[in-house]
């Protein structure tokens, strides 16, 4: 009996030191995503603000232009370079990177504006490095220039803003949390929770971030839109329209996922304006061309 008492004593002396070294396993390689996460830092030279980044401009720039093609693909490719949406997409942002701040980014020779075919879905992307697309279900909603102007400037405002980048660099910092959770915990019996906490976590840490974006985008894009000459109230318009499109047939789900809901960017586009136009937004600033039933378009730059 002695012999089984010391033998099962044994096992579980066994088995508690490979759940300690378990435990420490997965210590070390969360302390690891946290330590690469603090000492990756860069100052934006836009906004000044230092940023965890998980790669060079060089990087950001070349992961682009690589994502580009199937993006592009997987959206009904691009319209003809005739058609005459494409060529305003273009102009229209070129004007805001020429007349903004945008042109302070590094990125200002890398950006591409394009329109794809996509009939549905809703919606306007950016890629890391300057590649911007939105889709023509979402232009044909739109009224006039300015609009354009501020669905462009907030996706330019995501590159200059480095969101991309840095979402990146806290994705790799939850997996790593969650690769280490799921390490130390492997043969707990609440192991499994506990795994589910932490990926929760990170999948909300990510939502959280890019929301903020989302809004910080919306300044960007009101600031390029009023530096272009353009009227920065139409934002609040494009807002009312995605909101619309919600409802009305349109694939939009991609956007309300991520992004904050359109009242609350209301909201901020409100309070935006009132601060930095508290005498009301001068009359120089204009809808520019109507996109619908305007006169022809001039795509001089």
């Amino acid at each position: 009996m002695s012999i089984f008492n010391s033998g099962g004593y044994g096992y579980q002396g066994q088995r508690q030191g490979c759940f300690n070294m378990r435990m420490v396993i997965g210590l070390i390689i969360a302390g690891i995503g946290v330590f690469s996460y603090l000492t990756h830092t860069e100052v934006n030279p836009v906004t000044g603000e230092k940023q965890h980044i998980a790669m060079s401009v060089d990087q950001e720039m070349q992961l682009g232009l690589q994502a580009a093609p199937d993006m592009v693909n997987q959206m009904g490719g691009l319209v003809d370079p005739s058609d005459r949406r494409g060529q305003m997409v273009n102009t229209v942002g070129h004007n805001l990177l020429d007349h903004s701040d945008a042109r302070r980014g590094p990125y200002t020779d890398n950006f591409h504006f394009s329109l794809l075919r996509d009939p549905q879905t809703v919606n306007a992307f950016s890629l890391p490095g300057g590649q911007v697309f939105i889709t023509v279900a979402l232009f044909d909603r739109l009224e006039n220039e300015a609009q354009l102007a501020g669905v462009l400037g907030h996706e330019i405002g995501h590159v200059i803003g480095r969101h991309g980048a840095e979402h990146m660099a806290t994705g790799q910092l939850g997996q790593m949390i969650v690769t280490g959770v799921a390490v130390g915990t492997s043969d707990r019996r609440n192991g499994q929770f506990a795994q589910m906490a932490a990926l929760m976590a990170n999948q909300m840490l990510q939502l959280k971030y890019s929301r903020n974006d989302e809004f910080q985008a919306d300044q960007f894009g009101l600031q390029f839109m009023a530096q272009t000459g353009y009227d920065p109230r139409q934002m609040k318009r494009v807002m009312e329209i995605l909101k619309a499109s919600a409802g009305s047939g349109g694939r939009s789900s991609s956007i309300f996922a991520t992004h904050p809901d359109p009242d609350a960017r209301i909201d901020r586009i409100e309070s935006y304006l009132k601060d930095n136009y508290p005498n009301g937004v001068p009359g120089d600033l204009r809808a520019g061309y109507q996109l619908k039933t305007g006169p022809a378009m001039n795509l001089e730059r």
